[in-house]
C-alpha cells in the first residue's frame, strides 16, 4: 500500500501504523551514518511553503528547509512551473556540460545577481551535484592558478564531507590546511570579543602569512564562510572580512567565499559578502541555487581560468531540472526583494528571541544574520569562570603585595604564578576594554537536543549546530509570513520554557561535574 494512500484512507491508526513501519524499516536497512532521521523521526509525505505533513497526519513548521536548500520553501509554484515546463518540452534532462537554452537562462540569471566587480569578469564551472563538489573544484582551481598547494581555513568551518572539504572544515586535519581563528563575540578565542577580538584574529592571520618561521608557506587560497552555519551561526564581522580581503589581495592569495548556505538572500543580502562590500575571487555555490534540486557551481575571476579541458568534470553537472528550478528561484528572490525582507524579518525575530536570554539562564546567546538564526544553550549551573579568575587574581595580588613589602622575591614569583593561572586573562581584558568580560558557561548539547525534541512535539522542525552541537538553528524559507514567524517564535519559546523547567522530562540528563564518571551499571 502506498504511503499517500494509507494517509488518506481516513483512520488515524492506519496512518500511524504506516508511519511507524516506514521508520522501522529505515532503521533496519539504512546506514548508521544517517543524521537528521535520528533527531527528527518523521515521515514527510506532502509539503508546501513552510509546512510539512507527515505520514501520521501531523503538520510541522519546517525551519530546517533542507539545511537551507529551500529558499522559497517546499513546492513553490514558480519552481513547480519551471520544472513542468522542462518536462513537457521534451528537452533532455541530463546533458553533461553541453550548452542548452535552460543552462543559458540559468547562467544569465546567476550572473545578474553576482556582486559588482565579479559579474563582469566571471567564469562559471558546473560541478557535481553537491556543495562539497564545488569546494573540491575551487581548491583544484586555485592550486592550478597559483602553482601552490596549501589552503587557509578557519576554526569552526564546515565546507563538506569529501576529503579536501573535510580537511578545510573544523575538526578535520590535513597537512595542506592551516587553521586560523574565526572571530566571534560569545566564545572569542582571545577572551575579549567585539572589535578587539576581531582585530586580534586578523593580526594572527597576518602574522601567519608574513612570519617566515610560522611554518605556513604562501597558500594557494583562503576559504571562509561569511556566516558560519554548522559552526554555530556566527556572522563574520564586516571589518574583519574586509581585512581578510586586503590581506589576501596584497599577497596574491585567491579568496574563496563559501556561500553554499548563506547565498540567495538568506542573510539579508543576495550574497552574504555584500554586507561588507567584499568581492571575492572565487565563490562556491550550491543548496538554494538549485531551487530544491541538486546543483553546485564555482564562480571565479577570469584570470584564474587556467584549467585544461577535462581538468574538472562531473557526470551530473548538466542537471536541467535543477537549472530550471534554480533560475526560477534566483529570479523570484531578486524580483520580489526577498533578501531585503529576510534582513528585516530576521532582525525582528532576533530582537524577540533575545528576550529568552533574560528569562532563561540556559539560553547563553542569540545571534544570526537575516533568516539564519541560532540560540546557544548552556549549562545554567555552570561555573562562572570570570568570577573565579578575578578571585584568583585578587588572591595573587594580596600574596604578592604582602611579600613585596617583606622583600620576598620568591613569594612574589609564586603570587605571579597564581595570577597567571586564574587572573591573567581577566586583567588583559580590563586593559583592553575597561571591564572584565564574562566568560560563557559551558555548552549544553543535551539541553539543545531536548529543545529540538520539545519543538518537534509542538510541530516545529529545527536544526542543531555549533562546536558542541549546542546551538538550536532556524533556517526558515525566505517566503515565511509574519504570522508564520510569530508561530515559530511562540513554539520555540514554549519549548525552551518547558526544557528549562524540567530538563529531565525532556530527556536531558543533569550535567556531571568535570572528571566524574557515570556510575557502573
Amino acid at each position: 500500500m502506498a504511503v499517500t494512500e494509507s494517509v488518506t484512507e481516513g483512520t488515524f491508526g492506519g496512518a500511524h501504523a504506516a508511519h511507524e513501519g516506514i521508520l522501522r524499516r529505515q532503521s533496519a536497512r539504512e546506514s548508521r551514518a544517517r543524521t537528521y532521521a535520528r533527531a527528527l523521526p518523521i515521515v514527510p509525505v506532502r509539503a508546501r511553503g513552510l509546512t510539512i505533513e507527515g505520514a501520521d497526519g501531523r503538520r510541522y513548521l519546517d525551519c530546517l528547509s533542507g539545511a537551507g536548500t529551500l529558499a522559497l520553501g517546499h513546492n513553490h509554484p514558480v519552481v513547480l512551473e519551471a520544472i513542468r515546463k522542462v518536462l513537457d518540452s521534451g528537452a533532455p534532462l541530463s546533458v553533461l556540460d553541453l550548452a542548452t537554452p535552460v543552462k543559458d537562462a540559468f547562467t544569465t540569471e546567476l550572473f545578474r545577481t553576482l556582486p559588482p566587480g565579479l559579474a563582469d569578469r566571471a567564469r562559471v564551472q558546473f560541478c557535481g551535484p553537491a556543495g562539497t563538489d564545488a569546494v573540491e573544484a575551487a581548491f583544484k582551481l586555485v592550486r592550478a592558478a597559483t602553482g601552490r598547494t596549501g589552503i587557509l581555513a578557519f576554526t569552526g568551518a564546515y565546507h563538506g564531507m569529501t576529503t579536501g572539504a573535510l580537511a578545510a572544515s573544523g575538526g578535520a586535519g590535513d597537512v595542506r590546511v592551516a587553521r586560523l581563528p574565526y572571530p566571534q563575540d560569545y566564545r572569542c578565542p582571545f577572551g575579549v570579543g567585539g572589535p578587539r577580538g576581531a582585530e586580534l584574529a586578523a593580526r594572527w592571520t597576518e602574522t601567519v602569512l608574513d612570519d617566515p618561521k610560522s611554518g605556513v608557506p604562501l597558500p594557494a587560497g583562503m576559504i571562509l564562510e561569511p556566516v558560519q552555519g554548522e559552526g554555530g551561526v556566527i556572522p563574520a564581522p564586516d571589518d574583519w572580512l574586509r581585512r581578510m580581503r586586503r590581506l589576501t589581495a596584497d599577497r596574491s592569495i585567491p579568496l574563496i567565499a563559501d556561500e553554499i548556505q548563506t547565498g540567495v538572500g538568506r542573510t539579508g543580502a543576495f550574497w552574504a559578502v555584500e554586507h561588507s562590500g567584499v568581492v571575492p575571487d572565487v565563490m562556491v555555490l550550491s543548496k538554494a541555487i538549485g531551487g530544491s534540486l541538486p546543483l553546485a557551481v564555482v564562480v571565479y575571476r577570469d584570470d584564474l581560468d587556467v584549467w585544461e579541458p577535462g581538468a574538472h568534470a562531473g557526470t551530473f553537472r548538466g542537471n536541467q531540472l535543477a537549472m530550471a528550478a534554480g533560475t526560477a528561484t534566483l529570479a523570484h528572490v531578486r524580483e520580489n526583494a526577498l533578501a531585503e525582507r529576510a534582513g528585516l524579518l530576521g532582525s525582528r525575530m532576533l530582537t524577540q528571541l533575545r528576550g529568552l536570554q533574560d528569562d532563561f539562564a540556559c539560553v547563553g546567546d542569540v545571534r544570526g544574520r537575516g533568516l539564519m538564526i541560532g540560540l546557544e544553550l548552556v549549562d545554567p549551573e555552570g561555573e562562572d569562570l570570570t568570577v573565579v579568575a578575578e578571585g584568583r587574581a585578587k588572591e595573587a595580588k594580596e600574596v604578592t603585595g604582602a611579600k613585596e613589602a617583606a622583600g620576598d622575591a620568591e613569594a612574589r614569583g609564586a603570587g605571579d604564578a597564581v595570577a597567571a593561572r586564574g587572573g591573567a586573562v581577566s586583567e588583559c581584558e580590563c586593559e583592553w576594554d575597561g571591564e572584565a568580560r564574562p566568560r560563557p558557561r559551558p555548552a549544553a548539547p543535551e539541553l539543545a537536543s531536548a529543545v529540538q525534541r520539545a519543538c518537534l512535539e509542538r510541530g516545529l522542525i529545527v536544526e542543531l549546530g555549533g562546536r558542541h552541537a549546542g546551538v538550536v538553528r532556524l533556517l526558515p524559507p525566505l517566503t515565511i509570513t509574519d504570522e508564520q514567524a510569530a508561530a515559530v517564535l511562540d513554539r520555540l519559546a514554549d519549548a525552551v520554557a518547558a526544557v528549562a523547567r524540567d530538563p529531565a522530562a525532556h530527556g536531558a540528563r543533569p550535567r556531571r561535574p568535570e572528571g566524574r564518571k557515570e556510575p557502573a551499571d
